[in-house]
């Protein structure tokens, strides 16, 4: 502690006024005490001698004059190997040590470390004896998992350093010397496998930040196909509760093509938490064949405890994002939900008593939600190698309406957008991503002539199924039918996809594009009927042929013969004139 004490003045809710003698900073960490217990609370605001703190805590029996001590530190979490695996509160408390140590109801003021400090990690030196080094290069490595995570010198340390002494190959625990370095005037440090950093403030130590361009293969074929996400890009999932926010999210964690997993759970209800806890450890990882946990930090915090630990948590994984992606490695940090933490702002600047913008949240909600977003990105190390952040955001607007504040206010800095439907959820159309309303501005892996082909199909089948609902399927035409049809079959074939099914639960982007191209044969044919049931039929079958087709092995026989079956039916309807289509496929 730096010193400068302070007295509890005012006491509202989560948020606590203290009367400080001495230099307080914004976003610095306080201890509130009550009796042997100290709450644990951040800065907010400044005016004069007084200061309001957002507690991380309950503030039940903090009364007026309780002692108040100042850290000195910003809100700080520990990085270091260990990480890998665990699941974490906003403040980086290890759920399961702390479970152990209070019982499920768990105490207020009980902080644990957060990295195993009792392990022993093989140590392997990167870094020599004379060689010069700034923050952020690797001084050595230990195994984590699957991957060599990188010992580097500490973010905080802006001057050149020169490596006085570093330990050999060995096994040292996490907060051992490793190394011991100089600066420029002489002074040494001894350097650790670990070290802190504030959450709020971005890791910025690389050489070069790139624009993103590269898609990031998700497996999920709307997405990889419709409506793609950039590796190192951001977007949003805004949707109705049950609409299949998680199921999607577990979907695209265990088959994105990144190497480590952040789950934030940040506010969700305590059912939803539970059901992320009991589910991951479960889901078997497509790359190694073991836990998907090896390779992901779960951030938990339910919307029972309070509503400060919801913007923590929120920081904290996109830290732990960053950290791991400065080893050259990428990350796909999903944050559920956002509107839970939007919340929390708006309480904390309802206690504040600060002028309410639109629905009572705050005038600044769009810049701190952009703030953010933007720490997503690619960016090159000082050794050349690439890493990237990418974050994908829920968002639980009320009643589905995407009109509200914070789903309009991500809109504005995500670069894709995954709008989910009740309508499609109600109907079993799975992931229930609406086609239609959705975006992106990310290049896919599919050209977007293509897509934009396809898509065409998918708003004239929309318009007239709308019309075959005032005038009834007798008052369309056979033409606008056929239509229909062919974008109905485009939904059903292309569009959903069995999360069950083993073939069908993730499809590689070779596959992708190989059933696309066939699906734009079908679509571009022009197929003669001779009335509308012969027409519903045809389709009936070919989309029963092409779901046993999904759900068969890729180039398989059972694969190559389905093929061969759909290609027949499709030449018996077709008239054989070349399409827009064929076109496009040469």
């Amino acid at each position: 502690m730096k010193g400068t004490k302070g007295v509890v003045a005012a006491v509202n809710g989560n948020m606590v006024n203290v009367r400080f003698d001495g230099q307080v900073s914004l976003n610095e960490v306080a201890f509130i005490k009550i009796g042997e217990k100290k709450l644990k609370s951040e800065v907010i605001r400044i005016r004069g001698e007084i200061c309001s703190l957002q507690v991380f805590e309950s503030t039940r029996g903090v009364k007026i004059a309780d002692a108040v001590e100042f850290s000195g530190d910003m809100l700080a979490i520990e990085l270091g190997p260990g990480l890998l695996g665990q699941v974490f509160d906003g403040l980086q408390n290890p759920l399961p040590e702390l479970v152990e140590k209070t019982g499920y109801f768990l105490e207020r003021g009980v902080y644990l470390q957060p990295l195993p400090v009792d392990k022993e990690w093989d140590f392997t030196p990167i870094a020599k004896e004379g060689d010069v080094v700034t923050r952020g290069e690797f001084l050595g490595s230990v195994p984590e998992g699957i991957h060599e995570h990188k010992i580097m010198v500490p973010f905080n340390m802006y001057k050149t350093y020169t490596v006085k002494s570093i330990k050999g190959a060995g096994k040292y625990k996490v907060h051992e010397t490793i190394a011991e370095v100089e600066d420029e005037q002489g002074e040494r440090y001894p350097l650790q496998m670990s070290f802190f950093w504030p959450v709020k403030r971005a890791v910025d130590c690389y050489e070069e930040r790139y624009k993103p361009s590269e898609p990031l293969v998700t497996q999920v074929r709307i997405i990889d196909t419709f409506f793609p996400v950039a590796r190192g890009g951001t977007y949003c999932i805004p949707g109705p509760f049950g609409a299949g926010k998680t199921v999607l999210q577990h979907a695209t964690s265990r088959n994105a093509d990144v190497d480590i997993v952040i789950i934030a759970a940040c506010g969700e209800r305590a059912g939803e938490v539970v059901e992320i806890l009991k589910e991951f450890p479960e889901l078997i990882d497509p790359k190694t064949d073991r836990s998907l946990m090896e390779r992901t930090v779960i951030i938990c915090n339910t919307s029972s405890m309070p509503v400060a630990a919801r913007e923590a948590s929120l920081y904290t994984s996109v830290t732990i994002a960053e950290y791991y992606r400065q080893m050259g490695l990428n990350i796909l940090l999903l944050a559920d939900s956002t509107s839970r933490w939007a919340q929390a702002l708006r309480e904390m600047s309802g206690r504040l008593e600060e002028i309410p913008g639109e629905e009572a949240f705050p005038a600044y909600l769009e810049s701190t939600i952009a703030n953010f977003y933007e720490r997503a990105g690619v960016v090159r190390m000082k050794d050349g190698e690439r890493g990237s952040v990418t974050i994908g955001g829920t968002v639980s607007p009320a009643g589905g309406n995407f009109e509200e504040p914070v789903t309009q206010a991500t809109l504005k800095v995500v670069g894709a957008f995954h709008g989910l439907s009740r309508e499609r959820s109600d109907a079993r159309k799975y992931p229930a991503i609406h086609p239609i309303d959705s975006w992106s501005k990310y290049g896919g892996m599919i050209s977007e002539d293509k897509v934009a082909y396809a898509r065409h199909f998918l708003i004239r089948g929309t318009e007239v199924e709308q019309m075959m609902k005032v005038v009834g399927e007798e008052g369309t035409s056979l033409d606008d039918y056929v239509i229909y049809q062919k974008g109905d079959f485009l939904d059903s074939v292309y569009l959903q996809q069995n999360s069950f099914d083993p073939v069908d639960k993730a499809v590689s982007p070779e596959r992708q594009r190989h059933v696309f191209d066939l699906i734009l044969k079908i679509l571009g044919s022009r197929l003669k009927f001779k009335d509308k049931d012969e027409a519903r039929g045809w389709f009936a079958h070919l989309r029963q042929s092409f779901i046993d087709y999904n759900y068969s092995e890729y180039e398989s026989d059972k694969f190559k013969k389905l093929e061969g079956e759909i290609g027949e039916t499709l030449g018996k309807a077709s008239d054989g004139v070349e399409s827009e289509a064929q076109k496009l496929l040469a």
